[in-house]
C-alpha cells in the first residue's frame, strides 16, 4: 500500500495563491528597505553548529534543528569517553550531540549576518545596512502563530551606534505597516533599563533569568512571573522592587520620570542605577525623535517589554497588531557586541524583524489582501478557435512587453468554462474577438467585476494597457 504523502508538522505548502499573498508582503516590506538605502544579502540554510550555540540563551540552544553528519555519522565514535554514571541515560549527551552533529539549521538570520559581517569586513563599508528574507527553523511546538520552518524578514544596520538608526527602523516599522494598512502598537523598552533593575533588586547576576520571566507577562500573568523569579533564586524583597515597575501607567513621559526616581535611589532597596540611568536617557531621546519624525503608527514605552534573546543591548523593540489577536509581529533590538564573539568587537547594531508569516495570518483574518494580488494574470484571452487565436497572439505578446500579465485559454471549450477559469483564478479581465473583431480591427476587454467593456482599436496597445492598470 502506498504511504500517505505527508510533511512534517509545524511546515505548510504553499499553492499559488498563497504565493502570489506572501510575495505583496515581501514585496512591499522589500520596497520599504530600499527606500531607507537597505541592501540585499543572503546567507546558508545551515551554519556550522558552533556558529548558533550560546547565542540564544539555554531555551533557544534546545530549539535548535541539529543536522546529522553526512555518511554513517554513529560509526566511528568511541562512546565510551561519553559516559557519565548518574545522568538519565548514561551519558554526556551534549557532548555526543556535538560531535555527531557539526552543523544547525539557522535559528534567525541575526546570528548569521554577524558572522557575515566579520567574515567578509574587508568588503564593506561601514555602517552597513543590508536586509535579509529567508526562512529559518526552530523546533518548537507547533500551535496557531508558531511553525517550525518560517520566514523572517530582517533589516540591520551595523557599524553605527547613533539612535538614528533606531529611528529609521521604527519609520520602517511605521511605513510597512502603513502601506499593509495595520493598525499596530511599536513597544519600545531597553536592555540597560532592566539592568538597572536586575542591580536596583541586588541581583545583578541574574538579569537573564529575571529578563525571560518578564517576558512572559504576557502569557502567563504577573503572578506567574513572579513565581518565576523567585523560583529562580530572587528574594521576596527583590520581587518586590521589580514588581511596581511592571505595573508603571501613564505615557511615556511619565513612565520615564518614575523610572528615574527608581533608579536613583527612589526603590525599596534604595540602590542606585547608572546603567539604569543610560537606558532611560536613550529612550528619552528615542521618543523625542519619533515624535519629531511625525511616526503616525502608536508607539509606546513598555516596561515589561524584555525580548530574551542574550545578545540585545539597548534598545528592544515589538510590535503587536491592534485589531487582530496574535503574537508579536514584528520585533528587534540593539546589540554592541555580537560581532565580537566572532573575533571583532565594539562593532554596534541595531535591527528588526518582520514575521510574514504572522503578518500573512493578520492580513488574512481582517479581510486587508488587496483583491488583485490573488490573480496570476491581469488578462485572459478567449480562446475562440485557431483562426481567432493567430488574430490575438501578437496582441498579446505586445501587452506583456508593457507589463500586463495575460493568460490565452489553451483549448477552444465552452465560453462558460472559459469564464469559469478566470473566475477561479480571480483575472479581472477577459477578453473575447471572434471573427468579427478580426475583421474590423478591435479588440474587446472586459472587466469582470465591474462589468465595463472597451473596445480598442488592435494597434492601440498604449490605451488598452492604462484601461487595465487603472483598473487594478
Amino acid at each position: 500500500m502506498a504511504q500517505k504523502p505527508s510533511i512534517p508538522k509545524g511546515t505548510r505548502d504553499f499553492g499559488p495563491a498563497e504565493m502570489a499573498r506572501r510575495n505583496y508582503i515581501f514585496d512591499t516590506i522589500k520596497s520599504v528597505f530600499r527606500t531607507f538605502g537597505y541592501a540585499p544579502i543572503e546567507t546558508p540554510a545551515m551554519e556550522n553548529l558552533g556558529t548558533l550555540l550560546g547565542k540564544y540563551g539555554d531555551e533557544g540552544d534546545k530549539l535548535l534543528f541539529r543536522i546529522l553528519n553526512s555518511g554513517d555519522a554513529f560509526s566511528g565514535v568511541d562512546y565510551d569517553s561519553y559516559r557519565v554514571e548518574g545522568t538519565e541515560n548514561g551519558y554526556n549527551s551534549k557532548a555526543l550531540s556535538l560531535k555527531l552533529c557539526e552543523k544547525g539549521l539557522r535559528y534567525d538570520l541575526t546570528v548569521p549576518f554577524a558572522r557575515f559581517v566579520v567574515q567578509h569586513q574587508n568588503d564593506l563599508s561601514f555602517p552597513f545596512k543590508r536586509y535579509q528574507i529567508q526562512p529559518v527553523w526552530r523546533a518548537d511546538r507547533p500551535q496557531k502563530g508558531r511553525y517550525r520552518e518560517f520566514y523572517q524578514c530582517d533589516a540591520d544596520v551595523i557599524g553605527s551606534k547613533s539612535l538614528l538608526n533606531e529611528l529609521e527602523l521604527v519609520q520602517i516599522v511605521d511605513k510597512v505597516f502603513g502601506l499593509l494598512d495595520i493598525r499596530v502598537c511599536i513597544k519600545i523598552n531597553n536592555r540597560k533599563v532592566l539592568a538597572g533593575l536586575a542591580e536596583i533588586s541586588g541581583f545583578p547576576e541574574k538579569m537573564t533569568d529575571i529578563t525571560v520571566a518578564i517576558d512572559k507577562i504576557d502569557k502567563i500573568g504577573l503572578d506567574a512571573v513572579k513565581a518565576e523569579m523567585l523560583e529562580k533564586g530572587l528574594t521576596e524583597e527583590a520581587v518586590q522592587v521589580i514588581e511596581p515597575v511592571l505595573a508603571l501607567s501613564g505615557d511615556t513621559h511619565a513612565k520615564i520620570a518614575a523610572m528615574r526616581t527608581l533608579m536613583n535611589g527612589g526603590s525599596a532597596s534604595g540602590a542606585v542605577s547608572q546603567t539604569g540611568m543610560k537606558g532611560l536617557d536613550e529612550l528619552e531621546e528615542l521618543f523625542g525623535l519619533i515624535e519629531a519624525a511625525g511616526v503616525v503608527q502608536e508607539a509606546e514605552m513598555d516596561l515589561s517589554l524584555a525580548r530574551g534573546l542574550n545578545y540585545y543591548t539597548g534598545a528592544i523593540f515589538e510590535v503587536k497588531a491592534k485589531d487582530f489577536q496574535i503574537g508579536s509581529i514584528c520585533g528587534g533590538g540593539r546589540y554592541d557586541n555580537l560581532t565580537g564573539i566572532f573575533g571583532l568587537p565594539d562593532m554596534s547594531g541595531v535591527g528588526i524583524s518582520f514575521g510574514a508569516d504572522r503578518i500573512y495570518d493578520v492580513l488574512t483574518g481582517l479581510g486587508k489582501f488587496p483583491a488583485s494580488v490573488g490573480s496570476s494574470a491581469d488578462i485572459l484571452f478567449a480562446n475562440m478557435g485557431d483562426a481567432e487565436l493567430r488574430y490575438v497572439i501578437p496582441l498579446v505578446k505586445r501587452l506583456r512587453d508593457a507589463g500586463i500579465a495575460c493568460e490565452i485559454y489553451p483549448d477552444n471549450a465552452k465560453l462558460k468554462k472559459q469564464f469559469d477559469y478566470a473566475a477561479r483564478k480571480s483575472i479581472p479581465f477577459l477578453s473575447i474577438n471572434g471573427g468579427d473583431e478580426a475583421e474590423k480591427g478591435i479588440v474587446n476587454i472586459k472587466n469582470l467585476e465591474s462589468g465595463e467593456q472597451r473596445s480598442f482599436a488592435f494597434g492601440d496597445v498604449e490605451a488598452m494597457t492604462e484601461f487595465v492598470r487603472t483598473s487594478l
